[in-house]
């Protein structure tokens, strides 16, 4: 056999192992990547109760009272001060809300009422508690709105789109959090997703999902919180994967180097 068919058959079995190394480092099978695969233990029939989000200190609020009589209701909204002759919005609704911050004790200054226990009420609870104190300085029942403006959670890892994401229905469950991501990669471990949150007194929880489990809908850590933090890990594909490219990188490099050397000599013998 010449020199030219023995290094043609050498390059074409380097190619092969090249290829078959990939393929068979890239293989994933179903159960790895499916959410809410079947058990055999049903998920219970039973229906939860309807999330509803936690005032906890760092929330920043926008609180508004009012009734059918503006004046009356004014001095309960706090306004930015804006372009009216006196410096400031006369009626709700004209201008800026000011933002309440909830500080670490969980309080909030509200005007005239003073300071008020918010942490750890729904919005409904705070609008049902405010409006109640507020009877005695209104002649008619207020209506009373309250939202979470800084309602945000972070999705890290292996996902397609990482980012920090506003939640303007301050609700939202692990799948649909995943979702505003891009979804995880196939390269994303699904049992074993890291939730970071932390408490109302600053402590800080490391919980870990599985995204395979059906009965995942009825965990309490299925609806996020505010500021809760996602972490999708790469699997043992995935950093196989990384190996195998830093190994195939170096074998292209070799390769190079063999093909130039062998070209050089095959040169070098038909003279």
């Amino acid at each position: 056999m010449s020199v030219e068919s023995r290094f043609g058959l050498f390059m074409c079995r380097l190619c092969l192992v090249v290829v078959l190394t990939g393929a068979f480092s890239s293989c994933i099978s179903r159960t790895e990547i499916a959410y809410l695969q079947e058990q055999q233990d049903a998920a219970r029939p039973v229906a939860d109760s309807l999330y509803d989000a936690r005032i906890k200190p760092k929330d920043l609020l926008t609180i508004t009272v009012n009734t059918f009589d503006r004046e009356a209701s004014l001095p309960f909204n706090l306004m930015y001060p804006s372009n009216s002759p006196n410096g400031y919005s006369n009626t709700v609704g004209e201008g800026t809300m000011q933002k309440y911050l909830v500080d670490n004790d969980g309080d909030i200054d509200f005007p005239v009422l003073g300071r008020i226990k918010v942490a750890g009420l729904t919005k409904k609870e705070l609008e049902a508690y405010i409006r109640g104190r507020l009877n005695v300085y209104l002649k008619e029942e207020p209506l009373v709105n309250v939202r979470m403006v800084n309602y945000k959670i972070s999705v890290l890892g292996e996902v397609a789109h990482p980012n920090t994401y506003i939640i303007t229905n301050e609700k939202v469950n692990v799948l649909e959090a995943l979702a505003l991501a891009g979804d995880m990669t196939i390269y994303g471990k699904r049992k074993n997703v890291k939730l970071m949150r932390e408490g109302e007194s600053g402590e800080r929880e490391v919980y870990t999902i599985d995204l395979t489990d059906k009965n995942l809908i009825h965990s309490p850590y299925f609806y996020l919180q505010q500021n809760d933090v996602l972490y999708v890990e790469p699997n043992k594909t995935k950093m196989r994967n990384s190996r195998y490219s830093a190994m195939t990188g170096q074998v292209l490099t070799g390769t190079s180097v063999l093909v130039s050397v062998a070209s050089l000599i095959v040169t070098l013998l038909k003279k």
